[in-house]
């Protein structure tokens, strides 16, 4: 992932302190600035206007009262029946009361649950906010407005009891919080309290930027002086150390919000509540670019870059830019995963380091949702393309793909967790989690980061537009009198048109300029054409400029070519992502190991990969197109921003039986030396070969070193050399033949001629001393039994070592290694340890000394998980939350069913209402290698049973 490398380069900073955000939400010094949404119109055509389509309709219908209810039940008002959203936006225990500060009983006596509520509730108020921003819809405005109000009488309710420290509180839940949090409470006894009033100042700051709601605007300035009175209190170690709890500590963008509501309230004292947020460690530590990230909660941190460089917009203070700059670097791309999410379990791993931190729970949604507002405020402060190179990949393929492509008038149907491990499944729905609310704005919002222009201090460049983004989308330039319409055939590579229609006061002839993004995927210089006319543009800082008159009715086209590629990732050579374009494609297989592919064997000089049913990038833009996939070595890969809920690999392993070149095989069996390395790994070793005569020379190179080594018999060599003559290595057709002979030559050389017949032949010479090379002994790993579906046995294997004296030596010696053991002689069939991943290596010395290797891993799992129920009782109801464990392969899905229901996949906790009778239900786990666990039974007592 070649994202770039930092230059930290920012100029024309507006020298003032102040200055609003606007409906764009970009810095006010920032060198570029975005269209609001309602001037950028996403295609219909466009990839992603499904995810958008599902987001409005659920924006639509979802009824504002279920919004409203945990706020309504805790102020004591009625909640008109209504039903909180549920998950963690429900209710809380049903003996909680709204305690202030000094009333709190503590936690042994207390009763809680659901300490995060009215999060939600503030995501779903930016997403309407958002959503009427971009649609003009007079009923989402409608149903904004309703919002307000309920929050409005919610905080003036609280304020008349007299319980709370400032009239300007307002939660679903009691003070208490807060002021346990000041006394170092861990998470477990609270749960990021600072986290939930970002979100609803959040969404109320958007409801009066997007909407105009003034009312919003009073009820965030309150709740603004609220903060102001807890935190100027206290003193600056105390404020630090609670920053530094794990999720207790957690405060989302408060530094932001406030440092938004500064300007919107034109109120110093805000920016300064702002800078109480500031963690001095992370700043500092982000300014001199150390990397103090490992092991630490990364959407605990990430909201805070966004704080610090509104911070920045408003005091001018380069630490904080310096600290994002350091701190993005950091993330970007050496602990970021190929669709751009980032983390394993909501936490960073360590530097460089992305093959190593795969696990079962990666890539946490609400941390691309933070990655890509900073990598959009960073592009408009920088104008550097690197910024915008990430913003393409996470936004296709994390973000649009995070939205399950169904339709529901309840769930957002988004992803918590979209993990990369093998045979992976997103976290789809997430009703009330954190994951769930960022979700209901990503996709309201996919036009903001479209085009750009000039921002309002650089009047020399307000006839430039910039287009970051190759998405179908029309823009409304009215300070240009121009409308401009993109239509593109991306996100496979292809064609984009730019159409420009100007307006009744629109002149022929006049001029503008047109900055459009080189992406980093383009294969080659883009070509461009206006009308029949084909047109240079220079290229700066990775954007083409283009400089012309235009006339109402020209259609700038662009033609940028992309190709199917293998991307490793930076610890881990041989495990690869598959992308074309800015799509990564992902294989769709029921194993949950790794998928082994011949990747190297199809690789071409230019990097590309040859797909079996495409012969040219051209062959795998079409296929895409029509079918929505391509086929590698026998497996489907189709964009993982589908919105599919089948179980998906976003990343392959290179590997292969036979040594091969593209379209010429050898049925050479490929050999491995002690350190794990292949004639394969020689070929392609860095730097690379770039030319046709560049990769003979190295195949011819490393192929007599094979020979040396004994990974080669001699007429193996002859087949290896002839198959790379034939080899259509660059693309470009036209296999010749190839001839060998020996010489007395020191090396293997070539020559290129054209043969009688009028075909070329290749002519490779070979040293007469390499006959007399040894031949190391072939091995193979077997076992007695084959693995589940998912790749895992589930049943213990035994393993046999299967050696042949190739070169007929004699006196084999046969060795092998588990895991980290050491060498022993290798006796006879043995069993595995047990459960777990293990690797067996083998080696086998013949007589003359030629040593052969191998190696093979084992994933073993023969025990089912174990799965437990926790009941709550809630009155003449229960509500029954499952859980479940699997230390070895994880758990895979839990499933119940009960009286009147089916075999249904467990989803979230759910109520059951008790009757006359008892009621039994039924649940068990499954785990990732395929073992199920006996159904365990829960007996619901009678309705008149009080226990």
């Amino acid at each position: 992932m070649a994202w770039g490398a930092a230059t930290d380069r920012v100029e024309g900073r507006a020298d003032r302190a102040g200055g609003a955000t606007g409906s764009s939400g970009i810095l006010s010094s920032a060198r570029l600035r975005p269209f609001p949404l309602d001037r950028v119109r996403l295609g219909d055509d466009s990839v992603f206007a499904r995810a958008r389509d599902q987001m409005l309709h659920l924006a639509r219908v979802y009824p504002v009262d279920r919004l409203l209810a945990v706020f309504r039940a805790n102020a004591g008002l009625d909640t008109r029946g209504a039903l909180a959203p549920g998950n963690w936006e429900d209710f809380g225990h049903p003996r909680e009361q709204a305690w202030g500060e000094r009333d709190y009983p503590g936690r042994e006596s207390a009763q809680t649950a659901n300490l995060l509520r009215g999060h939600y509730a503030g995501h779903f108020l930016s997403m309407l906010s958002l959503a009427y921003a971009g649609e003009r819809d007079e009923t989402l405005r409608a149903k904004v407005d309703e919002f307000v109000a309920g929050l409005g009488e919610v905080q003036r309710t609280l304020a008349a009891t007299g319980r709370f420290s400032h009239p300007g509180f307002l939660a679903a839940y009691g003070e208490w919080q807060f002021s346990r949090l000041e006394d170092y409470a861990p998470y477990g006894e609270i749960w990021a309290p600072y986290y939930t009033t970002h979100k609803i100042m959040a969404g109320l700051l958007d409801a009066y930027e997007l909407t105009g709601s003034t009312e919003a605007r009073d009820i965030a300035v309150s709740m603004g002086h609220w903060v102001a009175h807890r935190l100027t209190r206290l003193d600056h170690e105390r404020i630090q150390r609670m920053w530094s709890l794990y999720i207790a500590g957690e405060y989302g963008g408060m530094n932001e919000t406030m440092a938004r509501l500064s300007v919107v309230a034109d109120e110093p004292l805000f920016l300064e509540v702002a800078r109480l947020f500031d963690q001095d460690d992370l700043l500092a530590a982000g300014a001199d670019r150390r990397d103090v990230l490992t092991d630490m909660h990364a959407n605990q941190h990430l909201p805070q870059l966004l704080g610090y460089l509104h911070e920045y917009d408003l005091t001018g203070e380069r630490r904080y830019l310096d600290a994002v700059l350091g701190l993005w670097d950091r993330i970007v791309p050496g602990r970021t995963f190929a669709h751009g999410g980032t983390g394993e379990s909501e936490l960073w791993g360590p530097p460089d380091t992305v093959a190593g931190d795969i696990g079962h729970r990666n890539a946490e949604t609400c941390a691309t949702y933070n990655l890509l507002k900073i990598a959009r405020q960073l592009f408009a402060l920088t104008r550097e393309a690197r910024f915008l190179a990430y913003y393409e990949r996470g936004m296709l393929n994390h973000i649009l793909a995070s939205r399950r492509d169904v339709d529901s008038d309840t769930s957002p149907e988004v992803a918590y967790m979209f993990p990369v491990n093998p045979g992976a499944v997103a976290e789809f729905d997430n009703i009330g989690t954190c994951c769930g609310g960022t979700g209901l704005e990503n996709h309201v919002k996919y036009q903001d980061t479209v085009f750009f222009a000039a921002a309002e201090a650089d009047a020399d460049a307000d006839d430039e537009l910039w287009v970051a983004l190759f998405v179908s989308a029309t823009l409304d330039w009215r300070e240009q009198h121009v409308t401009v319409r993109m239509q593109t055939t991306q996100p496979f590579g292809g064609t984009t048109e730019l159409r420009i229609a100007g307006d009744d006061d629109f002149v022929d002839g006049t001029p503008l300029t047109l900055r459009i993004r080189v992406p980093e995927w383009a294969i080659g210089a883009p070509t461009l054409r206006v009308g029949d006319e084909t047109i240079s543009a220079p290229v700066e800082g990775d954007h083409l400029v283009v400089r012309r008159r235009w006339t109402s009715g020209d259609v700038l086209r662009i033609e940028t070519h992309a190709s199917l590629r293998a991307v490793a990732t930076p610890d881990d050579a041989t495990l690869q992502s598959i992308e074309f374009g800015p799509s990564v494609l992902v294989a769709r297989s029921d194993a949950t190991t790794a998928l082994d592919l011949p990747l190297t064997q199809r690789r071409r000089l230019d990097g590309s990969l040859r797909a079996d049913d495409a012969e040219s990038d051209a062959d795998v833009e079409a296929a895409l197109r029509a079918d929505g996939a391509v086929r590698i070595a026998g497996v489907r890969f189709e964009p993982v921003w589908t919105g599919s809920d089948d179980r998906y690999h976003m990343y392959v392993r290179a590997s292969g039986a036979d040594i091969a070149f593209v379209g010429a095989g050898t049925d050479v069996p490929v050999r491995l030396r002690q350190d794990g390395s292949s004639l394969l790994d020689d070929v392609w070793r860095e730097p690379s070969p770039q030319t046709r005569a560049a990769f003979l020379d190295r195949v011819g190179e490393t192929a007599s070193a094979a020979r040396r080594d004994g990974l080669l018999a001699q007429t193996e060599l002859i087949r290896v050399l002839e198959a790379a003559a034939a080899a259509d290595i660059d693309g470009l057709g036209g296999h010749p033949r190839g001839a060998v002979r020996d010489t007395d030559a020191a090396m293997v050389t070539w020559v290129e001629s054209v043969g009688a017949d009028g075909i070329p032949v290749v002519e490779w010479s070979i040293p007469r001393s390499l006959a007399q090379a040894p031949l190391a002994p072939s091995l193979a790993i077997a076992t007695d039994i084959i693995p589940a579906p998912s790749g895992w046995f589930t049943e213990l294997p035994t393993v046999t070592l299967v050696a042949d004296d190739l070169a007929g030596a004699g006196g084999l010696q046969v060795e092998v290694s588990v895991g980290d053991g050491g060498w022993i002689p290798y006796t006879g069939p043995f069993p595995l340890p047990g459960d777990g991943e293990h690797q067996v290596r083998a080696r086998a010395t013949d007589a003359a000394g030629a040593t052969g290797h191998a190696a093979r891993d084992f994933a073993v799992d023969t025990g089912a998980p174990v799965s437990r129920a926790t009941v709550r009782r809630l009155g003449s109801s229960v509500e029954i939350t499952l859980t479940a464990t699997d230390d070895v392969s994880g758990v895979e899905r839990i499933q119940w069913e009960g009286p009147g229901t089916f075999w249904a996949t467990f989803q979230e906790a759910f109520t059951r209402a008790l009757s006359d009778e008892e009621q039994v239900v039924e649940f068990a786990a499954t785990d990732r290698a395929g073992n199920e666990e006996a159904r365990q039974r829960l007996i619901l007592p009678s309705r008149g049973d009080g226990s």
